[in-house]
C-alpha cells in the first residue's frame, strides 16, 4: 500500500487538518504531491512543512479556490506540466456555513455549501478525468462525513451536502469505470478546525462515548485515503469507508462489562 513512487496526486484543501495529513501520507509513500489551499502562501507553507522545512521537488503548493473553475484548470495544467499525468485526486475541501434547522437557512449559505461540498469535487474530478486519467486509469477519493449517513439536529444542510457527495461518488464510480476508481471516506468527529465546535468543549465526554475511546486524528483518516488511493484497493470502487472509532454504533458504556451466559 505504501509504494506510490512515480505517481502524481492532487489534494485540495491541504493546508491543514485531514488534507494536510493526506498529502503527507501520499508524499511519504513516494508520490509527487500538489496540494492546494485558498491562498498560495498557505499552500506553500504546508508544502514546506511536509518537506521538513526545506523545499522538496516532490511536493508543491498552489493557490486555488476550490470552486473557481479557472483556478482549478490552472492547477491541473500546472501539475501535468511539472510532474506528468495525474494518478490520484483527493477532493478534500469542505465547508459548513449553515447551522440550525433546514428551514432557517438562507439561499446564500445553502448555495455556498453545495458549491464547495458537491460541485467542486465534481468539477475537479471532471478536469482530472478529461486530462488523461480516463485513458490511463487512476483513483479519486472524496472526503464525505458520517453526517451524510445519519441525521443530526443542527447540521442538516451540511449532512445533506455530504449525502449528495456520497451518492455522487457511486454515480461517478459507474460513469468512469473501468479505468478510474472513485471512493469516499466518511470521518466521524476528528480533531480539525472545521469540526472544532463538535469537540472543543466536551472532548472527554465524547471520547468516553466513542467505542475506541477517543476522537479521531487527521492521521487516522489519512491512512484510509492512502489505502483507497493505492493498488491495495484496486478492486474497490463506489464505496464509502467510515472512519469514526465506532461513533455510529452508539455509546458503548451500557454494553461494557456484561457477562455472557
Amino acid at each position: 500500500m505504501g509504494d506510490l513512487k512515480g505517481q502524481t496526486a492532487i489534494v485540495t484543501g491541504a493546508s491543514r487538518g485531514i488534507g494536510l495529513a493526506a498529502a503527507r501520507a501520499l508524499f511519504s509513500a513516494g508520490a509527487n504531491v500538489v496540494l492546494t489551499a485558498r491562498t498560495e502562501d498557505a499552500a506553500q507553507r504546508a508544502a514546506l512543512e511536509i518537506g521538513g522545512g526545506v523545499r522538496d521537488s516532490q511536493i508543491t503548493g498552489l493557490g486555488a479556490h476550490v470552486a473557481d473553475e479557472e483556478a482549478a484548470a490552472r492547477c491541473v495544467s500546472s501539475t501535468i506540466e511539472r510532474y506528468g499525468p495525474i494518478d490520484i485526486l483527493v477532493n478534500n475541501v469542505g465547508t459548513n456555513p449553515a447551522y440550525g434547522p433546514l428551514i432557517d437557512q438562507d439561499r446564500g449559505r445553502f448555495a455556498k455549501l453545495f458549491e464547495v461540498n458537491v460541485w467542486a469535487p465534481l468539477s475537479w474530478t471532471s478536469l482530472v478525468a478529461k486530462s488523461g486519467m480516463l485513458e490511463r486509469g487512476g483513483s479519486v477519493v472524496n472526503t464525505a462525513s458520517i453526517g451524510g449517513l445519519i441525521l443530526e439536529p443542527t447540521v442538516g444542510a451540511y449532512n445533506a451536502s455530504k449525502a449528495a457527495l456520497i451518492h455522487m461518488t457511486k454515480q461517478l464510480a459507474l460513469e468512469l469505470s473501468p479505468t478510474i476508481r472513485v471512493n469516499a471516506i466518511a470521518p466521524g468527529v476528528v480533531r480539525t478546525r472545521l469540526a472544532e465546535a463538535l469537540w472543543r468543549e466536551h472532548e472527554d465526554s465524547l471520547s468516553q462515548s466513542t467505542p475506541l475511546g477517543r476522537i479521531g486524528e487527521p492521521d487516522d483518516v489519512a491512512s484510509a485515503v492512502l489505502f483507497l488511493a493505492s493498488d491495495a484497493a484496486k478492486w474497490i470502487t463506489g464505496e464509502t469507508m467510515v472512519i469514526d472509532g465506532g461513533q455510529r454504533l452508539g455509546n458503548p458504556e451500557e454494553f461494557r462489562g456484561r457477562t455472557h451466559v
